[in-house]
């Protein structure tokens, strides 16, 4: 029987001493110190951030240039929502109850070549936001990008500040693509590309290379970068005068693409997967809230339905069995695949 890794494997960092200390440079805490007042109100930047109107950094630069006003007065840094108050950016109004405390979510999205992570394309390209279940409140907000010719791990989240800690240069993320090269690579030419390769925006390079077999004139390797520079594998890689000809993601950071994923499909965590990713990232983890759900649109007929409402079927289903059951007196699966080579 083939043994299967999880989709979110937290282990292999958890003996990274480097990768545990850029983890504690985002927690913040989680009650009131004793003895100081409880603020009225939640931080503007923070509100906003979660409902995925923009990070954090960019509603404070929206602030400093006085786009923001509340009740009607120019908000300033350290300002607070309250019930009651409006907020507006650029002079429209935004509805910022939406963007309440609700649980998080994280889809994996299996991006095929030929799409763009963007919400409107003026080209009237097919959008990665079209194929995705749709949320009650907020917004899905995507987990850094791949260009149009890559295909492999999307991430989203309803959730801006795993999106932050999970994209922020600090946290030093991996992310592992399977690569297909034209023509033979040689010990030197991966020696260079694992000490650095000066690019037009700088030195980069790959922290791991790892061949993974092909025939003729292709060969497959799996590469690591930490770094979400655009484009940077292909640009690497035709630095030495190599053609990438097919290049997948298959990880970002302890979170795996599931073999049994097809391209334009979805993954939606579950509730010990999302524990392990917030957790990593550290963040609390969370319970769940009865009655909250996506709603999954005609164009992802292949999706995968939201953690919540497939884990209420399954509890519907078992009571049935065991009503039945009784009756007559007789008497998850998490999805665990291995990252895959792309045939």
């Amino acid at each position: 029987m083939k043994t299967q890794a999880p989709v979110v494997n937290v282990k292999p960092y958890l003996e990274d001493e480097e990768r545990v200390e850029a983890t504690k440079k985002f927690d913040t805490p989680t009650h009131q110190e004793k003895g100081k007042p409880t603020l009225e109100g939640e931080r503007i930047q923070k509100v906003l951030a979660r409902g995925g109107v923009g990070s954090r950094r960019e509603v404070e630069r929206w602030i400093n240039e006085g786009l923001l006003l509340i009740n009607g007065q120019t908000v300033k840094l350290g300002d607070r929502l309250k019930d009651g108050d409006s907020l507006s950016l650029r002079g429209r109004p935004l509805r910022w109850e939406r963007f309440s405390i609700q649980p998080t979510q994280v889809l994996i999205y299996h991006k095929p070549t030929g799409e763009v992570v963007t919400r409107n394309d003026p080209e009237n390209r097919p959008v990665v936001f079209k194929k995705l279940p749709k949320l009650l409140k907020g917004r899905w907000i995507a987990v850094g990008r791949l260009d149009i010719n890559t295909q492999g791990l999307l991430l989203f989240t309803n959730n801006g500040e795993l999106a932050n800690r999970l994209m922020h240069p600090s946290s030093e993320i991996d992310r592992e693509y399977a690569v297909r090269i034209l023509g033979e690579v040689t010990e030197a030419n991966i020696t260079q590309l694992k000490e650095g390769v000066e690019l037009e925006d700088g030195l980069a390079k790959f922290d791991d290379i790892q061949f993974n077999g092909g025939e003729g004139a292709n060969r497959w390797y799996h590469v690591t970068v930490t770094e979400g520079r655009n484009r940077l594998v292909r640009r690497l890689w035709e630095a030495l005068e190599f053609q990438v000809s097919r290049l997948m993601r298959v990880r970002y950071g302890p979170i795996f693409l599931p073999d049994g994923l097809g391209v334009r499909q979805t993954h939606e965590l579950t509730q010990k997967e999302l524990d392990d990713l917030l957790t990593f990232v550290g963040l609390p983890t969370e319970k769940i809230e009865a009655g909250f759900q996506a709603k999954a649109p005609n164009a992802a007929r292949g999706a995968s339905k939201p953690r919540l409402q497939r884990e209420r079927e399954q509890e519907s289903r078992a009571d049935k069995t065991r009503s039945n059951a009784s009756r007559s007196n007789r008497s998850g699966r998490s999805t665990t695949q291995n990252p895959r080579k792309p045939r």
